[in-house]
């Protein structure tokens, strides 16, 4: 069985279920633009630059810059205006039609790549609505299951929503794990495994169901197109954080998203990974997602052979039994098709390095249809 682990749908911007309106929706796609990687264009000559301007004062997405930002619902992509020039940016892949990626959308993906089941991912920007994580695996019951989303930069000031709203999400919608992104950082400086945090975990830890952190690079958030010591640093600092998470609640199993931050570690045409992003794995219950194309196509062409010693590397200190594929669907559809996304682990990397069938066969579903405990989960009622 072919599972892959991150994958998502999500409505289109303007729909303010599980946001407090439509206009909180487009601050956090705001946010987003202005953080990630993706080179802005400029229309009228299609140069490339950056979008750092549109980000937030102080993480606050009350003091966002006044650009005009908006949603070309006909082209399926951003816009904004700066110094009086028109500009977007693909962070969404393009052809998706008022940003919108259905549950069909993604079958109708999964079926032409060969992918049996998949994993959806929440974010911020792309929904905070349980009911619609739900909606959607009701109606591909055998083919989609979801984490649920939570609303990280409320467990501060408002712990018991998160709470309720999270176990809700689990014990009541039949979601099956937890995504935790202490990237957001948004209302608390602090470290996350602990302090205010701490009622929140005392609760999710108990639910039963594995959870996923999606690791930045700190608080001082600095892009992951930026290669230095201050981004290597807030990474390996928010490992260290995870490792004494670990230690608090020894018995969860849990996993590390897209594996590490490529980009931070990249020297040249190589990723040079430091010894230490392998500490955490010393605790048997920390998996990892292989998901390559979609934070480094952009720098390395498909079948990404730059990448494969990092794979091995991560077999290596890992293990497949502990590693899971996943794509970051439609996301990695900037860079390669769903397809290519299995053909470079599958046929070019086993091809090349030997690696027996069974490591492949764990990496590509085995891991996290144990993880996810599937079989159990198909037998639920609810679905």
């Amino acid at each position: 069985m072919i599972i892959d682990s991150h994958a998502y749908s999500f409505q289109q911007p303007g729909i303010a279920e599980g946001y407090e309106n439509e206009y909180e929706h487009l601050a956090w796609i705001q946010q987003v633009q202005a953080r990630h990687h993706q080179p802005s264009i400029k229309l009228s000559d299609r140069t490339l630059g950056s979008a750092d301007y549109l980000a937030p004062l102080e993480n606050s997405l009350s003091e966002l810059p006044d650009a005009d930002f908006r949603i070309d619902h006909k082209m399926g992509r951003v816009l904004w205006e700066w110094n009086g020039e028109t500009y977007t940016k693909y962070y969404y892949p393009p052809n998706l039609r008022n940003l919108e990626f259905t549950p069909s959308s993604l079958v109708s993906e999964m079926d032409h790549a060969g992918i049996d089941l998949a994993l959806l991912h929440t974010n911020p920007s792309l929904g905070k609505s349980n009911q619609y994580q739900y909606d959607c695996i009701r109606q591909f019951p055998d083919r989609l299951l979801s984490m649920a989303s939570v609303n990280e930069w409320l467990i501060v000031s408002n712990p018991d929503q998160v709470i309720e709203s999270t176990v809700h999400a689990i014990e009541k919608l039949n979601l099956s794990a937890i995504k935790f992104n202490p990237t957001v950082y948004i209302s608390d400086n602090k470290p996350w495994d602990d302090g205010k945090y701490r009622s929140f975990w005392e609760v999710a830890t108990k639910l039963g169901v594995p959870i996923f952190f999606t690791l930045g690079t700190g608080p001082d958030f600095t892009s992951q197109s930026n290669r230095n010591q201050n981004a290597s640093e807030g990474f390996l600092n928010e490992l260290r954080i995870l490792i004494r998470w670990m230690e608090r609640y020894p018995d969860v199993s849990c996993s590390i998203t897209h594996g590490f931050p490529w980009r931070v570690f990249r020297k040249g045409n190589k990723i040079k990974l430091p010894e230490s992003v392998w500490d955490p794995f010393k605790n048997p219950n920390l998996h990892m997602e292989v998901c390559f194309p979609v934070r480094t196509g952009d720098v390395f062409d498909f079948p990404y052979t730059e990448i494969w010693p990092n794979l091995s590397e991560m077999i290596d200190n890992i293990g497949p039994e502990r590693l899971h594929y996943g794509t970051d669907m439609p996301f990695q559809n900037r860079f390669c098709t769903y397809t290519q996304s299995r053909r470079w682990i599958e046929h070019h990397y086993q091809k090349a390095t030997g690696i027996n069938k069974s490591s492949i066969s764990m990496l590509m579903g085995g891991t996290i249809a144990s993880l996810l405990d599937i079989k159990s989960h198909k037998n639920k009622g609810s679905l």
